[in-house]
Protein backbone atom coordinates (compact mmCIF):
# COMPACT_ATOMS: atom_id res chain seq x y z
CA UNK A 1 0.00 0.00 0.00
CA UNK A 2 1.22 3.45 -0.91
CA UNK A 3 0.56 6.26 1.58
CA UNK A 4 1.02 9.66 -0.06
CA UNK A 5 1.07 12.48 2.46
CA UNK A 6 2.47 15.80 3.62
CA UNK A 7 4.12 15.44 7.06
CA UNK A 8 2.93 18.83 8.38
CA UNK A 9 -0.70 18.11 7.45
CA UNK A 10 -2.73 17.27 10.59
CA UNK A 11 -5.12 15.06 8.61
CA UNK A 12 -2.16 13.10 7.23
CA UNK A 13 -0.81 12.70 10.76
CA UNK A 14 -4.17 11.28 11.92
CA UNK A 15 -4.24 8.94 8.94
CA UNK A 16 -0.70 7.70 9.68
CA UNK A 17 -1.63 7.04 13.32
CA UNK A 18 -4.70 5.13 12.13
CA UNK A 19 -2.61 2.98 9.76
CA UNK A 20 -0.03 2.32 12.49
CA UNK A 21 -2.71 1.53 15.09
CA UNK A 22 -4.17 -1.08 12.72
CA UNK A 23 -0.68 -2.44 11.94
CA UNK A 24 -1.08 -1.82 8.22
CA UNK A 25 2.13 -1.85 6.26
CA UNK A 26 2.64 0.98 3.80
CA UNK A 27 5.23 2.78 1.76
CA UNK A 28 5.41 6.43 2.77
CA UNK A 29 5.70 9.08 0.07
CA UNK A 30 6.11 12.83 0.61
CA UNK A 31 3.65 14.54 -1.74
CA UNK A 32 5.82 17.62 -2.28
CA UNK A 33 9.27 16.03 -2.55
CA UNK A 34 7.96 13.22 -4.77
CA UNK A 35 4.75 14.65 -6.19
CA UNK A 36 2.44 12.51 -8.33
CA UNK A 37 3.01 12.64 -12.07
CA UNK A 38 0.33 12.84 -14.75
CA UNK A 39 0.21 9.09 -15.47
CA UNK A 40 -0.18 8.21 -11.78
CA UNK A 41 -2.91 10.79 -11.24
CA UNK A 42 -4.80 9.60 -14.31
CA UNK A 43 -4.61 5.98 -13.16
CA UNK A 44 -5.67 6.83 -9.59
CA UNK A 45 -8.52 9.02 -10.80
CA UNK A 46 -9.86 6.27 -13.06
CA UNK A 47 -9.44 3.59 -10.37
CA UNK A 48 -11.05 5.68 -7.63
CA UNK A 49 -14.39 6.32 -9.32
CA UNK A 50 -14.32 9.80 -7.75
CA UNK A 51 -14.93 13.11 -9.51
CA UNK A 52 -11.62 14.67 -10.53
CA UNK A 53 -12.32 17.72 -8.35
CA UNK A 54 -11.92 15.47 -5.27
CA UNK A 55 -8.21 15.19 -6.11
CA UNK A 56 -7.72 18.95 -5.66
CA UNK A 57 -6.72 20.37 -2.29
CA UNK A 58 -9.55 22.93 -2.38
CA UNK A 59 -8.67 24.32 1.05
CA UNK A 60 -5.03 24.88 0.12
CA UNK A 61 -3.38 28.28 -0.27
CA UNK A 62 -2.12 27.52 -3.77
CA UNK A 63 -5.59 26.45 -4.94
CA UNK A 64 -7.00 29.75 -3.70
CA UNK A 65 -4.12 31.87 -5.04
CA UNK A 66 -4.57 30.34 -8.48
CA UNK A 67 -8.35 30.95 -8.29
CA UNK A 68 -8.96 27.37 -9.38
CA UNK A 69 -12.51 27.35 -8.07
CA UNK A 70 -13.39 29.58 -11.03
CA UNK A 71 -11.03 27.99 -13.56
CA UNK A 72 -11.60 24.24 -13.08
CA UNK A 73 -15.13 24.09 -14.54
CA UNK A 74 -13.86 25.29 -17.93
CA UNK A 75 -10.78 23.01 -17.96
CA UNK A 76 -10.71 19.59 -19.59
CA UNK A 77 -9.86 16.50 -17.51
CA UNK A 78 -6.51 16.38 -19.28
CA UNK A 79 -5.75 20.00 -18.37
CA UNK A 80 -6.77 19.39 -14.76
CA UNK A 81 -4.56 16.28 -14.48
CA UNK A 82 -1.63 18.17 -16.00
CA UNK A 83 -2.17 20.99 -13.51
CA UNK A 84 -2.30 18.57 -10.54
CA UNK A 85 0.97 17.04 -11.72
CA UNK A 86 2.78 20.39 -11.48
CA UNK A 87 2.72 20.74 -7.68
CA UNK A 88 2.01 18.29 -4.86
CA UNK A 89 0.42 21.05 -2.81
CA UNK A 90 -2.47 21.16 -5.29
CA UNK A 91 -3.31 17.52 -4.57
CA UNK A 92 -5.67 16.54 -1.77
CA UNK A 93 -4.01 14.39 0.81
CA UNK A 94 -3.53 11.85 2.13
CA UNK A 95 -3.98 9.38 -0.70
CA UNK A 96 -3.87 5.63 -0.18
CA UNK A 97 -3.28 3.44 -3.22
CA UNK A 98 -3.16 -0.32 -3.48
CA UNK A 99 -4.03 -2.91 -6.12
CA UNK A 100 -7.76 -2.64 -5.48
CA UNK A 101 -8.54 0.93 -4.47
CA UNK A 102 -7.64 4.58 -4.20
CA UNK A 103 -8.77 6.62 -1.19
CA UNK A 104 -8.46 10.41 -1.22
CA UNK A 105 -8.55 12.30 2.07
CA UNK A 106 -8.93 10.67 5.48
CA UNK A 107 -12.38 9.65 6.64
CA UNK A 108 -11.98 7.05 9.36
CA UNK A 109 -15.27 5.27 8.61
CA UNK A 110 -14.43 4.98 4.92
CA UNK A 111 -10.91 3.74 5.62
CA UNK A 112 -12.22 1.18 8.13
CA UNK A 113 -14.72 -0.10 5.58
CA UNK A 114 -12.35 -0.20 2.61
CA UNK A 115 -9.03 -1.14 4.21
CA UNK A 116 -10.03 -3.39 7.09
CA UNK A 117 -12.86 -5.25 5.31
Amino acid sequence: MLFIQYPKCSTCQKARKWLDAHQIEYTDRHIVEDHPVYSELKQWYEKSGLPLKRFFNTSGILYKEMQLKDKLPSMSEDEQLNLLATNGMLVKRPIVVDDHMVLVGFKEAEWTEKILA
